[in-house]
């Protein structure tokens, strides 16, 4: 007697995982990402790009050091299972924090999450990214844009996204508050 065979269905949110996984290894040169559920694959950034990261650097990391916490460059936020793989231009978090694999740090363990806006980027580093971070339970989420001119700094996330923002214009006084209490000179992110 012939015995049928039923294939089950493949869940999409898996089979996309498989690809991201697979992009990540073949491409360990690239910022591979999963936004709002497409893999997004970029080079890496700019040297304009780059730099306005190390000058946010080196206005992070003195009270960084002081604190002993991290700031990274090279790792992604753990948004939940079956959820979107961001990778921002800057994560700093407290030692040892909550991973989900070798590379991905859970959003709640974050003490700020910062993103360049590129003219790919715009939508994804100002809506999509926001929205998920603040359901992650990111604590400030900063969105450095030149095209605009402006800087955004997210705060008080909830399910819903982010319930406080402050927007200045590029070259302005930034405040971050607790457990911050630092303030940014975007002037630094200008040239």
């Amino acid at each position: 007697m012939a015995v049928d065979t039923v294939e089950a269905p493949v869940d999409p949110r898996v089979e996309l995982e498989k690809h991201y996984r697979e992009f990540c290894e073949q491409l360990p040169d690239h910022r591979v990402e999963i936004i709002n559920g497409r893999i997004v694959v970029n080079p890496v950034p700019t040297y304009d790009h780059a730099c306005i990261v190390f000058q946010l650097l080196l206005q992070l990391v003195g009270l960084a050091k002081e604190r002993g916490w991290e700031i990274l460059t090279e790792m992604s936020v753990f948004l939940g299972p079956q959820q979107d793989r961001y990778r921002p231009d800057l994560i700093v978090v407290r030692p040892k924090p909550r991973m989900w694999g070798a590379g991905h740090i859970y959003g709640d363990q974050t003490l700020l999450v910062a993103e360049v806006v590129s003219p790919s980027s715009v939508v994804d580093d100002h809506e999509v990214k926001p929205r998920h971070y603040a359901a992650a339970g990111v604590s400030l989420c900063l969105v450095i844009d030149t095209l605009t001119g402006k800087v955004r700094l997210l705060s008080d996330p909830g399910q819903a996204g982010y319930r406080h923002e402050t927007d200045i214009v590029l070259g302005g006084l930034l405040d971050l508050p607790e457990p911050w209490k630092l303030t940014l000179d975007t002037a630094a992110f200008t040239d």
